[in-house]
């Protein structure tokens, strides 16, 4: 709704020009000063022109708070779902080519927090508590979780190429058949609908070997309805499985 409001006050206000025989905005044929021109614009549309609309109308009391520059700064996020040991934690180091920090992989249930893995000069660690008040990061608004959640949410900084261009946020396994009786003292799915809203892909990884699917995860399938046109599911681990039994799944 947001987006498709700003889109549309966008494409009525910004010059678009013929550019060296194709059609570019402002008349710039540098690419990376396009994209810093558009940015710049988007944040002065959103804030002059809808901003102000959303708090009119009380627009956070029933969908989500305003946006803040860090949320318009911020690169395309990738939100990866799934039962444990399906794979996504796997996934993560082979798009990045090494392992993240904090980064754990075993047939177990390893990753047990929400971890945003995210460009940095060096490899680092950014706690829960201060990434949700950094201005420059786009989790603001995960403090209102509380305290029980931020601790088991960190920022995983490293140098990747291809974090240059987008974030990826790994989230813990999700426990199947009676083992999804943990208590985890925050709101999990919650969490994972707050993310699912403002994330650009939403991965559901699953294990041909493991098919059965916990009561948490089909709430948390039944979160992400309504962005349908960002999911893609993952059948991960199939090259494991016989052409046979892959037909089954």
């Amino acid at each position: 709704m947001r987006s498709a409001a700003l889109f549309a006050v966008c494409i009525l206000s910004f010059p678009i020009t013929n550019v060296s025989g194709g059609w570019g905005f402002f008349g710039k044929s540098n690419p990376e000063d396009e994209y810093k021109d558009v940015i710049d614009g988007l944040k002065k549309i959103y804030n002059r022109q809808i901003k102000p609309l959303e708090t009119m109308y009380n627009f956070e009391a029933f969908h989500s708070a305003p946006l803040t520059d860090s949320d318009i700064d911020a690169k395309p996020m990738v939100l990866l779902i799934g039962q444990y040991s399906t794979g996504k934690t796997s996934f993560i180091r082979y798009l990045t080519g090494k392992a993240y920090p904090g980064e754990h992989i075993g047939v177990e249930p390893t990753t047990d927090r929400f971890l945003a893995v995210m460009h940095g000069i060096e490899d680092g660690v950014i706690p829960g508590n201060a990434a949700a008040v950094n201005s420059k990061l786009p989790f603001r608004g995960l403090n209102r979780f509380g305290q029980a959640f931020l601790t088991r949410f960190q920022v995983s900084q490293m140098p990747a190429t291809i974090l240059e261009s987008l974030s990826i946020i790994d989230t813990p396994g999700i426990l199947s058949g009676d083992k999804q009786s943990i208590v985890r003292g925050y709101d999990f799915t919650g969490v994972a609908e707050w993310l699912a809203e403002r994330c650009d892909l939403v991965l559901l990884f699953f294990d041909p070997h493991k098919l059965d699917i916990s009561d948490e995860f089909k709430t948390v399938i039944q979160k992400v309805k309504g962005h349908e046109e960002k999911v893609r599911v993952v059948l991960n681990k199939s090259d494991m499985v016989n052409h046979q039994n892959l037909m089954r799944v």
